[in-house]
């Protein structure tokens, strides 16, 4: 790829900018622990099916993303027999506010930064937590598309479309850099975006869509950069 050719890169945050499964699967896991389960699993099996679950919530009418969490988090405890109340969901929103940048985030983000690329966030989720997030990764973020702004989740193609008139360039201007790969990459690469697929696992590719790059880090944002 032309790095010269880019003016801007998209991101999306939870996965990609911030340890997503390493937040949820300890909140899973704790929450679990509390309830006394005895058939306890782990926390990446109860985070693998909490997201399964969410993924069929952000399918109906659109809610803010903090009533998701609560959404998603209630029907896992109902499958698993744990009692739920208010503030459990409520306790899921306020720890992703607090959870932390992958090691990779701020440096790749700055290489990215100091070679003239804007930075856009483009996250299923409200505001108020995306706000958190970008204290967290202590980087100057030139903009950010979030589900509270478009009504809608990706993998819809709303955020994308509202991020191409944010960045008001031609859509093969942007790099589109993402860890989730069946919400993001498809629909960027339908617009028109160059994708970057951030395969932190190494696993095989779970959908048909072809990214233009795959990184097993965001190391290779800064490389892409530093080619610049």
């Amino acid at each position: 790829m032309d790095a010269s050719a880019l003016t801007c890169c998209t991101f999306d945050c939870y996965g990609t900018l911030i340890d997503w499964e390493g937040g949820l699967g300890a909140f899973l896991y704790d929450l679990g622990l509390r309830t006394g389960d005895a058939a306890l699993l782990s926390g990446r099996e109860l985070r693998e099916r909490w997201e399964a679950i969410q993924f069929e919530v952000i399918q109906g009418e659109y809610r803010r993303y903090a009533d998701v969490l609560a959404e998603s988090l209630r029907r896992l405890a109902e499958e698993r027999g744990w009692p739920y109340a208010e503030e459990d969901g409520q306790a899921l929103a306020r720890s992703m506010r607090s959870w932390q940048p992958f090691a990779d985030t701020a440096p790749a983000l700055r290489a990215a930064h100091d070679a003239g690329l804007r930075l856009i966030i483009v996250s299923n989720t409200d505001r108020d937590i995306l706000e958190h997030s970008c204290r967290q990764i202590e980087v100057p973020i030139d903009a950010v598309v979030t589900a509270e702004d478009v009504r809608s989740y990706k993998p819809a193609k709303p955020h994308f479309e509202r991020a191409l008139e944010v960045a008001d360039v031609p859509p093969d201007q942007i790099l589109h850099v993402a860890f989730g790969f069946k919400y993001d990459i498809g629909p960027a690469q339908e617009l028109g975006f160059r994708s970057a697929w951030v395969n932190r696992r190494g696993v095989p590719r779970p959908g048909p869509a072809q990214p233009d790059l795959e990184w097993r880090s965001l190391w290779g944002l800064a490389e892409l950069a530093d080619s610049r």
